[in-house]
């Protein structure tokens, strides 16, 4: 819930005609993006979900086995440029790259680019900042996620390839403990970004996993009574609390939200 206050906060503050800002001091740091590569997975016969050693929420598990076939993951999360080139090609004017009812969303809401989007000037945390073009493109739905991925000529992760990947790299990466509230550029090699910067949108609905049960009482309606209408994150943002995150953690949102610190990473099948 810490994070979520900073996302309401975001919200009420960019609808303040002052622009106010919350006190963040974002990266400042010039670090040149790497070259967007892909790294492969075998696929296989693997087992999903939490082992229950240790503290998980219960949507976690039951751990289970999954087969899937073999696909490859981008080394790095989509940046605000990559994702202006879609918007310069009229990515939001195609209807060929939209889900039907993200299609309909489009028109009704009058979207033309990520939430906070104004110009060249984005609303952060830290106020109205100049948008930088390597850093994590921030505040899209799974709509507008999976219309990039299409017009990319590729797919949404599904969040068993994601948590496979996940459990290659170590679980550190940019969250709430640098202050910045804001994604960072990707840096190093191989696969980066996995934790922290923006929740990673995967094309997984959210539903129990085989032999989930919910708890009695109270407790079982805090993730269980969601399991409807909504799909699957992965990986935490800038704004998530220092070790509040896993390889299986499963955030979860409906489709069309967008206040969330939420964004893509690419993904392919490598038959």
């Amino acid at each position: 819930h810490q994070e979520l206050i900073l996302m309401d906060i975001k919200h009420v503050l960019s609808v303040n005609p002052l622009r106010p800002s919350y006190g963040a001091k974002l990266y400042a740091g010039a670090v040149p993006t790497p070259a967007l590569d892909w790294v492969r997975f075998p696929g296989g016969l693997n087992m999903i979900g939490h082992d229950g050693a240790g503290f998980a929420y219960d949507n976690e598990g039951p751990q289970h086995r999954e087969w899937m076939a073999p696909f490859k993951l981008a080394t790095r999360l989509v940046t605000n440029g990559e994702y202006r080139a879609f918007i310069e090609d009229g990515g939001y004017a195609r209807p060929e790259f939209w889900l039907s009812d993200g299609w309909a969303m489009v028109q009704a809401e009058d979207w033309a680019a990520p939430l906070y989007w104004e110009g060249d000037t984005p609303f952060t945390l830290a106020g109205v900042q100049p948008i930088t073009a390597d850093t994590p493109v921030c505040h899209i739905s799974y709509y507008e996620a999976d219309a990039y991925a299409r017009w990319a000529g590729r797919r949404l992760p599904r969040e068993n390839e994601w948590e496979i990947a996940a459990r290659t790299v170590a679980c550190e990466g940019h969250d709430a403990a640098s202050g910045e509230f804001h994604p960072r550029p990707a840096q190093g090699e191989g696969l980066t970004q996995m934790f922290g910067d923006v929740w990673e949108w995967t094309q997984s609905p959210y539903t129990a996993y085989p032999g989930f049960k919910p708890a009695a009482g109270a407790i079982g309606e805090y993730n269980g009574k969601f399991m409807c209408a909504q799909f699957v994150l992965r990986g935490g943002a800038a704004v998530t609390p220092p070790g509040h995150i896993r390889p299986t953690y499963r955030n979860f949102f409906p489709p069309g939200a967008r206040w969330a610190f939420s964004g893509v990473r690419l993904a392919d099948d490598d038959a």
